[in-house]
């Protein structure tokens, strides 16, 4: 890893700015302002007609398409959070060039396409994503603190916004860029009222050279803890006109239209319960009635995209400690998950018609689709074949994942058995999910959505624990993410007796496992390798049904995390990422016991259906 970072800093992708494409359109310097009842731009009143996407959530090879079926619904703006701990991939080291994360280059080719730019960088974000954006080194320290005045925590935000600004100055509005403005925070008002750092936040983005207007974002109750003098307010939730008015005017004091910066034509998913209905009647009216009134909206979301590698986050409720956000960002988006247009897309494009001044292209074909003939994958080696190839971690408790300076994936915990245990094995402080081996049996299944932190175990004198734990997402929203450290982070007694010496083995799967053993025990965690050939390229449908709970890696690309509970039974697999010819699968299946190891590409997703 610090090889390769280096090789990045070397070759200046670092924190370099890149010079424009050369087929960008000319890039000459406009205004940008908040005018008495409207935005103005070159001085004109000027309606945001926005949506939502995420240049994270896209193969970069498709950012263009999905651009251009905005454009043909009538969007005139695109909308996009960026993702702090998706560009500091170490502490102080930033990458906003390889791969999905040229940041810039997603900002050009929306202008290109002729789109304006709305910028929500933070730095913390929510959105679903792990953490909410925030890197989750800053979990080292159990005294820090997240969203606050924290020193540790301002200045890594101050580097981050820094680092944001070189690259983004070029690409504001005033610099001939799309940029229009950039939001402060996000829903503060969700979490606190912290008038200090909300204007620390405020001054970071202004010392970043950000120099086009800021605006906050603030549900109904919170619209007041959220928002910052001098600052635009805006609000999220789906408002209708008067009560929207109602609530900004004590604000904006008249300055700007009316403005919803996150207007929801569908809702999010989590892992085990039903996909939301998202009535197309009701908030067709509602949008249509803000459009004639002269709202400026942005659509959350556009299209939604997915939550590829571990990049999901989780959410939580009174009754359920963690709630782990499906692999699909779908959201049901008026454009699906494979940019497919939909009955919602349509319906947007007719209402949006009738209130813009300017022509609407014609919607963009769709991408090719295949199928792919099953393919059998064989068992290449289990989680003990791989802990037994990995270096460990010794302490006498267990340490979390930050503590080991990892961030996601899974780690295996060890103890040896000086004298015989028979008892309670408490694992109070399990995040997220746990498979339980004496002697690499499986005993127990612990799981912290559940509630379920014990299980009755015996350990023989010179027995081995092992305790394999998986993060399932750090928790993006609401007050408990400042503290959702993963692995154990208490320690763990059996028989109520604390148990002391551990080896932890890191496991992240940031790459497929090139590690090979000759195990054939059916229960444990294990990686299953095949591949599959095709004359030509489409996007295509992973069915996971015959699967129990994993990952799956196809050309060295990570996926995302399947789960036989539902309701996504299939993973997205964009056919920018498959070759004609051979292409090679390895699955990471938590179970280890799949009856018959197969896979087949579908043509359409399966995201509605529950298994109990």
């Amino acid at each position: 890893m610090k090889r390769t970072i280096a090789a990045l800093c070397l070759a200046g992708l670092c924190g370099a700015v890149r010079a424009p494409r050369a087929d960008d359109p000319a890039r000459a310097a406009h205004t940008f302002a908040i005018g008495r009842g409207a935005f103005l731009l070159d001085g004109k009143p000027f309606q945001i007609i926005a949506g939502e996407m995420h240049y994270a959530r896209i193969p970069r090879e498709y950012w263009r398409h999905r651009l251009r079926m905005a454009k043909a619904m009538g969007l005139n703006t695109i909308a996009t959070y960026v993702f702090w701990n998706y560009h500091e991939i170490r502490p102080g080291v930033f990458d906003f060039h390889t791969g999905n994360r040229d940041l810039a280059e997603f900002i050009r080719e929306a202008q290109h396409e002729g789109l304006w730019v709305i910028l929500r960088p933070g730095p913390y974000v929510c959105a679903e994503w792990d953490f909410g954006g925030i890197p989750s080194y800053l979990l080292e320290s159990p005294a820090a603190r997240v969203r606050s005045n924290d020193p540790g925590y301002q200045r890594a935000a101050a580097r981050y916004i820094r680092a944001l600004g070189e690259q983004m100055h070029p690409l504001l509005v005033t610099h001939g860029g799309p940029i229009l403005m950039v939001q402060v925070e996000n829903e503060y008002g969700s979490f606190g009222n912290d008038s200090a750092y909300k204007n620390a936040t405020r001054r970071m983005l202004v010392g970043a050279g950000i120099d086009v207007p800021l605006f906050t974002a603030d549900g109904d109750e919170e619209f007041a803890q959220g928002s910052i003098p001098g600052v635009f307010a805006s609000a999220t939730g789906e408002e209708n006109y008067d009560s929207l008015s109602a609530r900004a005017e004590p604000f904006n004091r008249g300055f700007g239209p009316n403005m919803i910066a996150e207007f929801y034509p569908g809702w999010l998913t989590h892992w085990d319960e039903p996909l939301p209905s998202t009535p197309l009647s009701g908030f067709l009216s509602k949008y249509d009635s803000l459009l004639a009134r002269g709202a400026s909206v942005s659509l959350y979301m556009f299209h939604g995209g997915t939550n590829f590698g571990f990049t999901s986050g989780a959410n939580y409720t009174k009754t359920m400690p963690i709630e782990p956000s499906m692999t699909s960002y779908d959201y049901g988006a008026p454009l699906s998950e494979a940019g497919w247009p939909t009955e919602k897309y349509y319906a947007l494009r007719d209402v949006i018609r009738r209130h813009v001044p300017y022509p609407i292209p014609a919607v963009p074909a769709k991408l090719p689709v295949i199928a792919v003939p099953a393919f059998r994958l064989t068992k290449s080696a289990d989680l003990f074949d791989l802990a037994a190839r990995a270096s460990p971690v010794h302490a006498q408790d267990p340490r979390s994942f930050a503590d080991l300076d990892q961030s996601q994936g899974y780690v295996l915990y060890r103890h040896h058995a000086a004298v015989a245990l028979d008892g309670e094995l408490a694992v109070p402080g399990l995040r997220d999910f746990a498979e339980v081996f004496v002697n690499g049996r499986r005993v127990a299944t612990l799981d912290r959505r559940t509630k379920r932190f014990t299980a009755h175990v015996s350990v023989p004198a010179g027995g081995r624990l092992d305790i394999f734990v998986e993060n399932m997402g750090h928790i993006n929203y609401g007050p408990l993410l400042v503290d959702d450290r993963k692995g154990i982070v208490e320690p763990v007694t059996l028989g109520g007796q604390r148990l002391s010496g551990w080896d932890m083995f890191r496991l992240p799967f940031d790459a497929p496992s090139t590690r090979a053993g000759n195990t054939t025990d059916a229960g444990r965690p294990s990686v299953y390798r095949g591949s599959f050939t095709i004359d030509g390229t489409g996007d295509t449908f992973l069915d996971m049904r015959g699967w129990h709970r994993g990952i799956v890696f196809v050309n060295g690309v990570n996926l995302g995390r399947y789960w036989r509970a539902g309701p996504q039974q299939t993973l997205y697999l964009p056919g920018a990422w498959l070759h004609r010819g051979r292409n090679e699968v390895e699955v990471f299946d938590l179970e280890g016991h799949v009856a018959s190891p197969s896979i087949t590409g579908l043509t359409t997703p399966i995201l509605d259906q529950l298994e109990h």
